[in-house]
């Protein structure tokens, strides 16, 4: 089995890329074999609107006709078992480089028929990582709630199992001396970081296992 994993975030070593890498960790421990993908490594574009996608007859019905750096990676994925998506969350929302990704990787596969149908060619697990800097509190109060829900929804449409994992008030800078951050409790914050990062990079581990665990895998399948 393959698992397909795609970072959003700019950053390759902080709370995003490491919940990520304990997912292949926990993939890895079953045998599955595994991918990292950096999105900010590659020159991609969002979604032009071209609709070549949905075209009748058309030879790219299905699939996006744009050649770029993101080509190859849905052929990919629609040879993976498991998919999982990881971002932090900027100006309330996912990255700009993972919205395009998403935009490019779930449009084509999305029919306009009534009601709407996949055209992945199979069902496979799909995950999203999550990292911010608010507590679970405030996610209503930012509107984060409904624009989880809204990808969830997509993702399971699309590939047929979603799960998701939300890292909370995250510490964001190495040394919080060298910035001007007044809104935030440095010590508050390295203390979440010692006593629940580690609970969510478990969670992150377990993700990976069941992803893929191959009678989980063959259930999802079905």
């Amino acid at each position: 089995m393959k698992l397909i994993a795609i970072n959003g975030s700019p950053r390759k070593e902080w709370n995003t890329a490491t919940l990520l890498k304990k997912t292949i960790e926990g993939a890895e421990s079953k045998g599955a074999q595994t991918e990292l993908i950096h999105l900010y490594d590659l020159t991609f574009k969002g979604c032009i609107s071209c609709f070549a996608c949905k075209e009748k007859n058309g030879k790219s019905y299905g699939k996006c006709v744009v050649k770029d750096a993101l080509k190859p990676i849905f052929k990919r994925v629609e040879e993976c078992g498991a998919l999982i998506l990881a971002s932090p969350i900027y100006l309330g929302s996912i990255t700009g480089e993972i919205q395009s990704f998403m935009e490019r990787l779930v449009f084509p596969y999305l029919t306009y028929t009534d009601p709407s149908q996949s055209l992945f060619p199979k069902k496979i697990k799909t995950g999203f990582i999550y990292t911010m800097g608010i507590p679970e509190s405030m996610i209503d109060e930012f509107g984060y709630t409904q624009r989880f829900a809204n990808i969830e929804r997509f993702m399971t449409m699309i590939f047929g199992a979603h799960e998701n994992i939300f890292s909370f008030d995250t510490y964001q800078f190495d040394d919080y001396a060298k910035y001007i951050s007044s809104r935030f409790d440095p010590a508050a914050k390295l203390k979440r970081r010692k006593e629940v990062f580690p609970q969510d990079c478990r969670k992150a581990y377990e993700m990976g296992v069941r992803f893929s665990d191959k009678k989980t895998s063959e259930q999802a399948s079905k």
